[in-house]
């Protein structure tokens, strides 16, 4: 019985029409009404198939048979090329076995393909923040001549919020720190009968390294971290888009703001620890010592150039600049979730910190070839 999809003469079938998912119920049913199957058909002709797309494929190759499907071009060259290779690769597709394993790596591979991932993660992620560092800078410089541009408001309330809230835990902290070196400066000098140096030794490591390096720490965990939950906040809600809708610069508005901040910020912070590391010391010399507190100035004065105070608060603004950038950008990359906020507030903080300590290293190697 002839169809409008199957016209049947004797051992051959004719296949004609649209074979394409619309009509694939009926078509099924035509095939089952008249039992055509490859075992009773000698030949069959495609060159009538209008329409063919993956169902009516699949159809095509249950009634023909995989091995016959697959060399379509031979024997059915009449169809065109694109329905020709639907129905090969329907026909590989249908061949391949269903359960196949998965390779199997060791533990080797798995370990070297990790940090593989990892490295290529970390190359990406420093192409970007040097990205935003050049967008950052040239945004900077596209307004510091205009200062109606200027958002003074926006920038006394982060000094506020990133610098004169965080004196007393930068106070307390260096104090502590102060005090815990002098004591192990003292007990280290004591069998060398060389104690007043502790005096030299607190002054030295607090004013070229503890104070700007213990500052720049807090405020990586503090600051940084609150700068991407507050930018990735305003990601999640869509506010940075409507932002730019309004035709305003997200860098401008948002960015340059807390940079400048914390570029006022951390150098009174490290000015800040490297006194309460100073105040440590005495303390701890003064009750361990009996060295007065009148010549523990008067040591500091004869032994300790400015040098060591400008080279430690040198370092300062590249901390802050390195900081407030990193916060900022983890922030734009926040997806929508809180779970992203979360993640990348914690890469925020753990980038801070990993920035902080090369680049005082680095500072380190530099300043000691220079000889200050």
């Amino acid at each position: 019985m002839p169809s409008e999809w199957i016209a049947r003469h004797g051992q051959t079938v004719a296949l004609q029409g649209e074979w394409t998912l619309n009509n694939y119920r009926h078509i099924k049913a035509v095939l089952m009404q008249q039992d055509i199957a490859k075992a009773n058909v000698d030949a069959v002709t495609l060159e009538a198939i209008t329409r063919l797309d993956t169902a009516g494929a699949t159809l095509i190759v249950e009634l023909i048979g995989i091995e016959k499907a697959r060399s379509v071009a031979e024997w059915a060259s009449e169809l065109p090329k694109v329905q020709q290779a639907l129905l090969i690769r329907i026909a590989e597709a249908m061949d391949a076995p269903l359960d196949v394993e998965p390779p199997s790596y060791s533990r080797i591979n798995q370990a070297l393909a990790y940090v593989g991932q990892q490295m290529a993660g970390l190359w990406s992620q420093q192409r970007q923040l040097l990205a935003f560092i050049g967008l950052v800078i040239a945004t900077l410089f596209s307004i510091i001549l205009q200062p109606r541009r200027w958002r003074l408001t926006a920038t006394v309330a982060h000094v506020q919020q990133s610098g004169l809230n965080a004196v007393p835990i930068v106070a307390l902290l260096t104090f502590m720190v102060g005090a815990v070196v002098a004591f192990l400066g003292a007990t280290v000098l004591q069998d060398f009968g060389a104690t007043i140096y502790t005096i030299d030794l607190v002054a030295f490591s607090f004013l070229r390294e503890f104070g700007v390096l213990l500052a720049a720490i807090l405020l990586a965990g503090r600051t940084a971290s609150a700068f991407t939950a507050q930018i990735g906040a305003m990601k999640s809600n869509e506010e940075i888009d409507a932002i730019q809708a309004q035709g305003l610069d997200p860098i401008e508005l948002l960015v340059l703001p807390r940079v400048m901040a914390m570029l006022i910020s951390l150098p009174m912070l490290a000015f800040v620890g490297m006194l309460s590391g100073l105040a440590g010391g005495a303390m701890v010399t003064s009750l361990s010592l009996d060295i007065s507190l009148t010549q523990f100035m008067h040591t500091l004065q004869k032994d300790v150039s400015v040098t060591h105070f400008l080279v430690g608060l040198s370092k300062a603004p590249v901390f802050a600049f390195v900081i407030a950038v990193i916060g900022c950008l983890e922030g734009f990359k926040v997806s929508g979730s809180a779970q992203s906020v979360g993640e990348h507030t914690t890469s925020s903080v753990v980038q801070s910190i990993f920035m902080v300590i090369l680049i005082d290293a680095l500072a380190a190697l530099f300043f000691m070839e220079m000889g200050w």
